[in-house]
């Protein structure tokens, strides 16, 4: 048989009219193997419901589930298969009885059973491919010789379906052969946008890629950029989830923690595996999932196994939408779920139409009474069939909805459109081809696919829902989705609820948003927190996400999140180191414990010092002041003055004047003293030297002379200073780096002079060397009788300064590194030369004083003796007080004429 029918002409017919010879050799094989009439002989005529029209239009409807090993389906699925078929029948009547939509012309269907599985689906849709087979039957008699005559098989225009995206695609690339068009009222694959290889293909509910969008937008709504994904195997799953990764690396500020695919026939202890592996990444507790309903509920079921409840956060697809059969005895564990359904009403006429449907009226759907039992949970007594008695029988009074749970399934709406969408198309091409005829014309019979493909794709009409059925350049329609949340702390309304829209962009009220135990908060889903005031990110290589931060520490602040900076060198960083703020400025204070006391000391030798140069005026020509030597008393008296001072112009704010007069003062005052005192010991130590050789007086010891050698002496002071005003002239300076500690809190700038340690230690360096050279003068005349002259009081003076500047020296320079450098430098730089001064004051001045004050008696005119005669006394006195060790003895009581 098979070989008349396939005749060499017949073969070649298919090799010129499609170029796939050997596939449609194949296939027309399996059409004959699958045909009714051979399904008839083999005892397996397939199901199917036939209603008879003008135009027929195929319907691919899961109306059993997919089956065990070896058995094609399973039980009946009465909402995805049921509703949906008859939302089909409903949708052909309300045609059918328009009188303005495809008038005089009937509406056909031929509706198959697809099983959800792919393999059995393409097996199902060979049936509506066969009357575009031509067979060549010239060579075919009958017993009687007679021509046989063959039932014209029934030709589908289009067809309606399928509801899985595995099943679409394999019956697409069928039905693309023989230029079918195609509107899918579910299959939500992206690859099905591909018109190069799915061209006849359509649909009225929008494609994955745009609910990928608008997961992506709803992920970056909520704040998370970590979050893992969970995909069934299979065209939908994966295919969502790769436009999910796809369109969240374009955005960018999303990573995928995990990408995990559950497999077709999972394995005991799989679900176990896959809770285990997203726990990985235990931050990423958010999770994009592209499952069927079946693998939700699974995932569900594993997560409050491994006491997870409210640690993961569920973004589901349209898969999942607003079904409360996937979160079934698994609430606690959905509680907070977002899922993403596309936007659609109840269709009240539908309801209507459904809930009326019987056993009586409705015999056209050949598997309304499996629905019936299923669905009152009873059983009919059908031909063939051995009646269960565990279960009671069905009196077929029973009533949808008043006996049994009902609510429309929610692709309903788009079923509705798609036959509408296609029955628009047709009744445009009809309007263009067949103009003011009735009925099908010649134009029409047969419809050209390619032709109505066209008219297809430019449809545009208010759908059962109200909202514009349209498709663009690819046949998808426009993406409209409403957003749900699962809620169960919402007492007044438990269950999903609206909490957004999205189309082209996404309008989401946050507010409304409830998660585990009522929280309003929404929970984070990220890689790494933010980091803390002032730490920078450093990423973590190749996952952009993630990061660990580091702390901008010491003068460094927060130039933008990745980058750490210094602060300019007068600054310091804020307190949170978003950026930098002016060092405090600082001086010595007037009120400071470093100030008090030196103040205190300056003042006292200040009154002191006045007091004996007002004492020394007052008694100017008495013995004790002519004796002392007036002129260079008073110069001496100077000196110590300003060295009591200078403490003032040490403390008080620098400024260019104060500047310059400590540059003046500093070295000055010890200049002035030691100049002067060097010239007395000097003086002595060249009478008495000269005193041993001869009876001439030396050179230059008159008052007049002491002045004039005094001065030349202090004038190297006054030129080196003036000379030093000349190179650099005095200003102010903030020093910021020698108040700078590790905790920039405590950093200050200090105000200060331009001089540095180097600078102070050259202006002091002179007085120091008139000091030292005084002290050695004061040595070698320590011969001489105390009461001929100073030069004792002098040499103690010298060796008690020496002492004190030499305790100056360690302390000054080893507080160089401390923050309070200049604080105890100052202090101690002032406080050594107002006891320098003290110490000069009080062995030299001070006694003479006291005598003229309170002992005026001893303040009298001595016995004058010549020259001559002071150094034979003191000659005298040098050689006795050589040969006694324990006792002076011939001191002379004679005091000479000083005044010389």
């Amino acid at each position: 048989m098979i070989s008349e029918v396939l005749s060499s002409h017949q073969c070649s017919w298919f090799g010129a009219s499609y170029g796939y010879k050997p596939w449609l050799r194949l296939l027309w094989v399996l059409l004959v193997g699958f045909s009714p009439a051979s399904r008839a002989q083999q005892g397996t005529q397939p199901q199917s419901i036939k209603i008879e029209g003008d135009i027929t239009l195929g319907g691919l409807f899961p109306m059993h589930s997919r089956g065990p090993a070896g058995i094609p389906c399973g039980e009946i699925k009465r909402e995805k298969g049921i509703h949906r078929l008859e939302a089909m029948l409903y949708a052909l009547d309300q045609i059918n009885s328009d009188p303005e939509l495809l008038p005089n012309i009937t509406l056909g269907a031929r509706i198959l059973d697809t099983c959800s599985r792919d393999t059995y689906a393409l097996e199902q849709s060979l049936t509506f491919v066969q009357a575009l087979i031509q067979k060549d039957n010239s060579d075919v008699r009958c017993s009687n010789g007679e021509p046989p005559i063959f039932p014209k098989p029934e030709r589908v225009v289009g067809v309606i379906g399928a509801s899985g995206s595995s099943v679409s695609i394999m019956v697409a690339n069928v039905l693309r052969l023989f230029a079918i068009p195609q509107i899918s009222y579910a299959s939500t694959a992206p690859e099905l946008s591909d018109k190069s290889r799915y061209e006849f293909f359509s649909r009225v509910v929008p494609p994955d890629s745009y609910q990928a969008q608008a997961m992506v937008d709803i992920v970056k709504n909520m704040g998370w950029n970590y979050v893992s994904t969970l995909a069934s195997e299979g065209n939908y799953g994966e295919s969502g989830v790769d436009a999910f990764l796809q369109i969240s690396r374009e955005a960018g500020g999303l990573c995928i923690a995990q990408s995990i695919r559950i497999p077709r026939e999972p394995r005991p202890g799989e679900f176990d595996k896959i809770i285990k592996r997203l726990m990985e990444t235990s931050n990423a507790r958010g999770v994009i999932i592209f499952a069927n309903e079946d693998d939700i509920k699974r995932v569900l079921q594993a997560a409050k196994k491994a006491n997870l409840t409210g640690h993961f956060l569920f973004v589901g697809s349209d898969s999942w939408g607003s079904k409360n059969s996937a979160i079934e005895d698994q609430e606690e564990v959905a509680e907070g779920a977002v899922t993403i359904l596309p936007k659609r009403a109840s269709i009240d006429g539908f309801d209507q139409y459904f809930t009326s449907r019987s056993l009586e009226n409705n015999r056209r759907n050949i598997w309304f009474a499996e629905f019936w039992e299923d669905d009152f949970k009873c059983k009919l007594t059908r031909p063939g069939i051995k009646y269960d008695p565990g279960r009671r029988k069905c009196t077929g009074d029973e009533r949808i909805s008043r006996d049994s749970q009902y609510e429309q399934e929610g692709k309903v709406q788009f079923v509705i459109d798609a036959v509408y969408a296609m029955a628009h198309a047709l009744h445009s091409m009809h309007l263009d081809l067949c103009a003011g005829s009735m009925g099908v014309c010649e134009k029409m019979d047969p419809v050209d696919g390619r032709m109505l493909l066209q008219y297809i794709r430019s449809v545009n009409f208010n759908g059962s829902a109200g909202t514009g059925v349209m498709f663009n350049e690819n046949g998808d329609a426009p993406g409209r989705y409403d957003i749900f949340q699962y809620q169960m702390s919402n007492v007044s309304n438990p269950g999903y609820k609206n909490i957004g829209q999205w189309t082209n962009h996404l309008r989401l009220n946050s507010e409304e948003m409830q998660w585990s135990g009522g929280d309003r908060k929404i929970p984070e889903s990220v890689c790494s927190f933010p980091c803390e005031s002032g730490e920078r990110k450093k990423m973590v290589k190749g996952v952009p996400c993630c990061w660990h931060c580091e702390l901008c520490d010491g003068y460094q602040y927060l130039l933008d999140e990745f980058t750490c900076d210094m602060c300019p060198f007068d600054m310091r960083p804020l307190e949170n180191r978003t950026g930098c703020r002016p060092t405090p400025i600082i001086k010595l204070e007037w009120s400071s414990p470093w100030a008090i006391i030196p103040v205190f000391l300056a003042i006292l030798g200040i009154l002191a010092t006045t007091g004996a140069i007002v004492t020394f005026i007052r008694f100017n020509d008495t013995p004790i002041v002519r004796a002392s030597g007036r002129e260079l008393s008073y110069v001496l008296l100077t000196g110590i003055f300003l060295i009591y001072l200078i403490t003032f112009f040490m403390i008080a704010e620098p400024s260019v004047a104060i500047c310059a007069f400590r540059r003046l003062f500093l070295g000055l005052g010890m200049c002035i003293s030691y100049a002067a005192m060097l010239t007395k010991t000097n003086r002595i130590y060249r009478i008495f030297e000269q005193g041993k050789k001869s009876v001439t007086p030396p050179k230059f010891i008159s008052p007049t002379s002491q002045l004039i050698i005094t001065f030349i002496l202090i004038s190297v002071q006054l030129l080196a200073v003036f000379i030093w005003f000349g190179v650099i002239p005095p200003h102010t300076i903030i020093d910021y780096e020698e108040q700078k500690p590790p905790n920039p809190e405590f950093a200050r700038g200090i105000l200060k002079c331009d001089m540095s340690d180097l600078s102070l230690i050259l202006c002091l360096s002179y007085s120091i060397v008139l000091m030292i050279t005084c002290t050695v003068y004061a040595i070698k005349s320590r011969g001489v009788p105390e009461t001929f002259n100073e030069a004792k009081p002098i040499g103690f003076t010298m060796y008690t300064t020496c002492i004190i500047w030499l305790a100056f020296v360690p302390i000054f320079f080893g507080t160089a590194q401390s923050t309070e450098k200049m604080f105890i430098q100052t202090t101690t730089l002032t406080v050594s030369m107002s006891l320098s001064a003290t110490v000069s004051l009080g062995m030299l001045y001070i006694p003479k004083v006291y005598v003229i004050i309170f002992h005026p008696e001893q303040n009298v005119q001595k016995r004058k003796r010549s020259f001559k005669a002071v150094v034979q006394a003191a000659t005298v006195t040098t050689h006795l007080s050589l040969k006694s060790n324990d006792k002076q003895n011939g001191e002379s009581k004679v005091e000479p004429d000083r005044s010389q």
